[in-house]
């Protein structure tokens, strides 16, 4: 091997890991700084160092001393994955992450969780990231980052961002952030928000066609979403707090959503009926205090998957049969406790004349999962099976029998 270029060596080097490329120094004089020529670098010390603390400080040592005299001219990729009881100062991170932006770093990936946090565990990041004209991905993920953005910002090669577990986000340094990426194509927002400290999000972005929203919280709020996306493609939103709002702006080249919410479905439905393919969650009770939106209609709608634990699953099941003309792929899950007391069911009986158009023309594919023993689900199974003639494959899962009961 040592017969062939630098070039090639570097290149070879890129696919293995950095720990093992680093180990490669000891084999000659040439091989020595050979590793220093790599565009991606990666320091997990997460799950990688284990022993004594002094080899843990021996590792932020090698990346203090290693990372400024970095040989490559461009850092396509960076990664630092630290955890605060082993990282002697925070402040180190912010030091790597300005040395890889005068890099012109491409991507980077941030990790940094903190299990006992103070004041002084914060991790904040160097201002001259907010400027970085190079920088087309970056992800952060920890719960003790400081996402604090300077009013000088922009970020002109930005297309993906991801925000993962954050205890300190500011919705206006966020709004700010976006406001100033013109090329943002893929939005990642993952928010633990134990305390309630999260309040409205606004997401508006002209150019974005990604957008992932997922809040886990405990904790009641009124706050909710702003969603100004139209070239959007992709749409998740995961919401488990009582009462949010939704104020969102029709999407017309939607494709795909998934939305799993418990308050106001209704709100996040009108928008999307350009949608391709939906699953569809809500929690609890939701639809059986569901308002029924009047007039929209999936009309490009093929596959839907929906998964309902609400009492009154079959209410919510017919009305987007009756709204989705083109529906070819159907799946459903009912995941509700079947000794619960309905909440006035679709006596589907009474349905026999008026069948939804997708079952007498469009339908393909059915498969349903339930407690077969109600009779709930035994009439819309014979209403069902009477009306859809243009199936090709089936598949019924009795959830009695998986769960042994």
């Amino acid at each position: 091997m040592s017969e062939l270029p630098d070039d090639l060596l570097v290149k070879i080097l890129s696919f293995l890991p950095t720990k093992s490329t680093v180990s490669t120094s000891i084999l000659s004089k040439r091989w020595e700084f050979l590793w220093m020529w790599l565009p991606k670098l990666e320091y997990d010390e997460y799950y990688e160092i284990t022993g004594p603390k002094s080899s843990w400080l021996r590792y932020e040592e090698f990346i203090d001393k290693n990372l400024p005299l970095h040989r490559a001219p461009v850092i396509e990729s960076l990664l630092l994955r630290f955890c605060y009881i082993r990282l002697s100062q925070p402040e180190k991170i912010k030091q790597w992450v300005g040395i890889a932006v005068s890099r012109l770093v491409r991507e980077l990936s941030i990790s940094y969780f903190c299990f006992n946090r103070k004041v002084d565990d914060v991790l904040s990041l160097p201002s001259s990231l907010y400027t970085c004209n190079s920088l087309m991905t970056l992800k952060l993920q920890g719960n003790n980052i400081l996402v604090d953005v300077p009013q000088v910002v922009c970020l002109p090669s930005l297309k993906t961002l991801k925000l993962q577990g954050f205890a300190i986000l500011n919705e206006d340094s966020l709004r700010l952030l976006l406001s100033h990426c013109p090329v943002l194509e893929d939005l990642c927002i993952e928010l633990d928000d134990e305390d309630g400290k999260v309040r409205a999000l606004v997401v508006n972005v002209p150019s974005l066609q990604r957008l992932s929203l997922e809040i886990d919280s405990e904790r009641s709020s009124s706050d909710g979403y702003v969603i100004v996306t139209p070239c959007l493609k992709y749409l998740k939103i995961v919401d488990y707090r009582e009462f949010p709002s939704y104020m969102i702006e029709p999407m017309p080249k939607l494709e795909e959503a998934d939305i799993e919410v418990t308050e106001d479905i209704e709100t996040i439905l009108e928008p999307i009926t350009s949608v391709r393919r939906l699953s569809l969650n809500p929690w609890f009770s939701c639809a059986g205090e569901f308002a029924y939106p009047v007039g929209i209609v999936f009309s490009q709608l093929e596959h839907l998957k929906l998964c309902i634990c609400s009492e009154n699953w079959s209410t919510l099941l017919l009305w987007l049969l009756g709204i989705s003309p083109k529906l070819r792929v159907l799946n459903v899950y009912v995941d509700g406790d079947p000794t619960f007391e309905k909440f006035d069911p679709v006596i589907w009986k009474n349905k026999q004349s008026s069948a939804p158009e997708c079952l007498l023309s469009s339908l393909e594919i059915f498969e349903f999962r339930g407690f077969m023993g109600t009779q709930e689900e035994r009439d819309f199974l014979s209403f069902f099976f009477k009306h859809a003639s243009c199936l090709k494959s089936t598949s019924i899962i009795d959830r009695k029998t998986q769960l042994g009961i």
